[in-house]
C-alpha cells in the first residue's frame, strides 16, 4: 500500500491543473501517467529591487527628512494624523530604521495620550523583533486596555522571537486586566504553547476559545492543529483538522507538519496529496515539510523535478531541505550539487552543508567558506565543526575552534559542545583530557551526552578506572538505560575483571533488565 501511495503522489504531481482556480474541495481522479504541465520560462534570480518599493522607501525616507528639518528648525508638530500615517507606512514597508527616526520626532505627551499613534510604534517596533522597545511603549500607554490591538501586537512579537514563556505571561496578564482575548490573540497564544510543548495551557486556552465563542474560527483552529501536533497529541490535531469547514494553506501545512513530526510519513504523503487534490498547490512550507529523511529517493527527485519547473528551486528553505535530505538517501553529490547552485544561501544552507558533511573533511572547508562569505556561525555551526574534528582525530583544530567559538563569537558552550569536546578527546585515546573537560572545564553540571560520550571512550580504548566514574554518574542519570550497565561490563571483560561483570550482571538483573 505504501509503494501504491508512492505512485498516486508522483502522479498527483502531474496534474495538468490551473493553480489560480479556488480550490475545488471536490476529489479528482488520479491520473495515471507521467505528463507533465508545460510551464512558462521563470527568472529565478531577481538581480534588482521592485522598482515600486524602492521609490516608496525614497519618498518615507524625504517626507521623514523633512520632518526632521522642521522639528529641528523649532516647528511644532503634534498632529496625530502625520504621525499614525507615516508609522503605518513603516510597518508595510518594514523601514524600521525610519521608524525609528520618527519615533524621535513624536512628542511625549503625544505618544502618551494617543492611543493610535503609540499602538502602531508598538507593533511595528514588534514586528521587527525590537521587543524591549515594544515593551518601553506599552509600559507608557495610558489606554492601552482599551482593545487587544496592542496586546497581541506584543504577544505576536514575542511569539515570533520564540519568547515563548514572555508571551504566555503577556496572555495571563491581559486576562487579569480583563482585557478581551480575540481571533487574533489565540493563534499567538497557541504557538507559544506549543512552542514550549505545555499541552495543560494549550487545552486551558483551548477552553477559554470555546467560552469565548472562537471555537470554529479557521484561524484558531489552524493554531490548534499546530499546537496539538508539537505538544504530541496527533490524535486531537486531525481532531480540529477535520473540523476546519474551509481548509487554507496554513491548515495543511500545519496537518502536514504534524505528521512529519511524529514520524508518520504516510499519512504526511496521504495528506500532501490531498491537499493538491483539493486544488491547493504546496508552496514553499509545505514543499520543505515533505522533504524529510525517509521519503524514498524516487519521491525525491520527483519533487526536486517540480519545484525547478514552477521556478522555485532556490526559494532557500526548499534548496535547504533538499540539501538535507539529499544528503539523509546518502547522495551527498547531489546535497553538494544543490548547495554549490544555490545563488544565495543563509545561514541554514550553511549549517545544513556542513552538517551533513560532519564525518568528513568537507566540513571544515565549507566552514572556513562560509566565513569568507562574512556569514557568522552560530551554536549549531560549532556542533557541527567540533564533530567533524572528532571523527578526524584533528584535536588542535578542534580546541582552536572551541575558543573560537567562545573568545571571538561570545557563543556560551551548551551541553553538546561540551560532548563534542570529551569525544574530540576521547577518540583521540586521550581520556584523561576528556575527563578533565567534566571537572575543571564545563561550567554546567555534566548530563546523560556528556559522560555518554566518555564511558565510550573508556570503552574504545579500555580505561577502566574512569569508565567506572562515567557509568557510576549514567547509572544515576539514567537508571532505565541498559546500555550503560553493557559497556561497562564490556570494559570490565576486556580486563578480565571477571568478578565485576558478575556484579554488573546481578545489577542489570535486579532492574528488571533484559541480558
Amino acid at each position: 500500500m505504501a509503494m501504491s501511495m508512492h505512485y498516486q503522489l508522483i502522479n498527483t504531481f502531474c496534474l495538468n491543473k490551473d493553480t489560480n482556480k479556488k480550490p475545488n474541495r471536490k476529489l479528482q481522479t488520479p491520473i495515471t501517467q507521467l505528463s507533465f504541465p508545460k510551464s512558462s520560462p521563470t527568472q529565478l534570480l531577481l538581480t534588482h529591487q521592485n522598482p515600486s518599493i524602492q521609490t516608496k522607501l525614497e519618498a518615507l525616507y524625504n517626507v521623514v527628512q523633512d520632518l526632521e528639518t522642521s522639528v529641528k528648525n523649532g516647528l511644532n508638530i503634534d498632529d496625530p494624523r502625520i504621525f499614525s500615517s507615516l508609522l503605518e507606512t513603516c510597518y508595510r514597508l518594514q523601514a524600521i530604521e525610519l521608524g525609528i527616526r520618527i519615533h524621535r520626532v513624536i512628542p511625549t505627551r503625544l505618544l502618551r495620550r494617543n492611543a493610535g499613534v503609540s499602538s502602531k510604534l508598538l507593533r511595528l517596533y514588534a514586528s521587527n523583533g525590537y521587543m524591549e522597545d515594544a515593551h518601553q511603549v506599552f509600559d507608557v500607554m495610558s489606554e492601552r486596555n482599551s482593545s487587544a490591538f496592542v496586546w497581541n501586537s506584543l504577544i505576536s512579537g514575542y511569539s515570533e522571537m520564540g519568547l515563548y514563556d514572555d508571551a504566555l505571561a503577556l496572555y495571563f496578564q491581559m486576562i487579569e486586566e480583563g482585557v478581551e482575548p480575540d481571533g487574533f490573540t489565540f493563534p499567538r497564544v497557541l504557538k507559544a504553547c506549543g512552542g514550549m510543548g505545555l499541552i495543560r495551557v494549550g487545552q486551558e486556552v483551548h477552553r477559554e476559545i470555546i467560552r469565548r465563542g472562537y471555537a470554529n474560527d479557521r484561524f484558531v483552529l489552524n493554531g490548534l492543529v499546530g499546537m496539538y501536533a508539537k505538544c504530541g497529541d496527533i490524535v486531537m490535531a486531525r481532531k480540529m483538522f477535520d473540523k476546519i469547514e474551509v481548509k487554507d494553506i496554513v491548515s495543511w501545512n500545519s496537518m502536514l507538519a504534524g505528521f512529519v513530526k511524529h514520524d508518520m510519513l504516510f499519512d504526511a504523503l496521504v495528506t500532501f496529496r490531498q491537499m493538491m487534490l483539493d486544488g491547493f498547490e504546496p508552496d514553499a512550507v509545505s514543499i520543505s515539510t515533505i522533504l524529510t529523511p525517509g521519503l524514498p529517493e524516487k519521491l525525491v527527485a520527483e519533487i526536486h523535478a517540480w519545484v525547478i519547473r514552477k521556478g522555485t528551486e532556490w526559494n532557500l528553505p526548499i534548496a535547504n531541505s533538499l540539501i538535507y535530505v539529499c544528503s539523509n538517501n546518502c547522495r551527498l553529490d547531489r546535497a553538494r550539487q544543490v548547495f554549490d547552485q544555490m545563488p544565495e544561501r543563509d545561514l541554514v544552507s550553511w549549517n545544513s552543508i556542513i552538517s551533513v558533511h560532519n564525518r568528513h573533511p568537507n566540513a571544515l572547508m565549507y566552514f572556513q567558506l562560509m566565513l569568507s562569505a562574512n556569514m557568522s556561525p552560530d551554536a549549531i555551526t560549532f556542533v557541527s565543526v567540533l564533530t567533524a574534528c572528532a571523527h578526524l582525530r584533528l584535536v588542535k583544530e578542534g580546541e582552536r575552534l572551541f575558543s573560537t567559538m567562545t573568545d571571538i563569537y561570545g557563543i556560551n558552550p551548551s551541553m553538546e559542545h561540551y560532548a563534542c569536546l570529551v569525544n574530540l578527546y576521547g577518540r583521540a585515546g586521550l581520556i584523561v583530557e576528556a575527563y578533565k573537560v567534566i571537572t575543571d572545564k564545563m561550567k554546567l553540571k555534566a548530563g546523560p551526552t556528556v559522560w555518554g560520550a566518555l564511558l565510550h571512550a573508556c570503552y574504545v580504548h579500555g580505561n577502566v578506572e574512569i569508565g567506572e566514574i562515567a557509568a557510576k554518574n549514567l547509572f544515576e542519570l539514567e537508571p532505565d538505560n541498559s546500555h550503560n550497565f553493557k559497556l561497562l561490563m564490556q570494559i570490565y571483560g576486556e580486563a578480565g575483571r571477571v568478578e565485576d561483570v558478575e556484579r554488573v550482571r546481578t545489577m542489570m538483573v535486579s532492574r528488571g533488565f533484559d541480558l
